[in-house]
């Protein structure tokens, strides 16, 4: 005896349906997440990557800054006319952003250590005055202590 067309089409569905149910919870339980992924790392490509991250995002930045200058021109968007593409010319546009980015956490770093040369200094000039002062109150009439 033939079971009815509905039955066979509702079992279609619940197959369909389960073998979906099933990819979904499998994708979930066995995809890692991001900091998974970072921990899995060795230890030199995570510091590699702990550096990079600015530049990673400076990267996104800039490609952002230039797909909101395609998409406000009228231009069809093959025409992108003084926008270079960051994968055209071998990726001379991303190595540029990089080195000013290199560049730019270079003089950071450096106007750091300035400020802490002065602090240091001035710290150091407060010290030898106060015992400059100490030295002249002790100091008798012959000159001797």
């Amino acid at each position: 005896m033939e079971k009815p067309l509905w039955y066979r089409w509702a079992r279609v569905y619940a197959v369909g349906a389960s073998i979906v149910g099933f990819g979904v919870v499998a994708y979930l339980y066995a995809t890692p997440t991001d900091e998974e992924l970072i921990n899995r790392l060795s230890p030199e490509l995570r510091a590699q990557y702990e550096r990079e991250r600015g530049l990673r995002r400076k990267e996104q930045e800039e490609l952002i800054k230039i797909v909101k200058q395609t998409s406000a021109s009228q231009d069809p968007i093959w025409m992108t006319g003084p926008i270079k593409s960051p994968l055209e010319n071998h990726g001379t546009q991303l190595a540029d952003v990089k080195q000013q980015y290199e560049k730019q956490v270079a003089e950071q770093k450096q106007l750091q250590e300035i400020e802490q040369i002065r602090a240091e200094l001035e710290e150091t000039q407060r010290k030898t005055k106060l015992e400059t002062e100490e030295q002249l109150k002790k100091k008798t009439w012959f000159g001797w202590r």
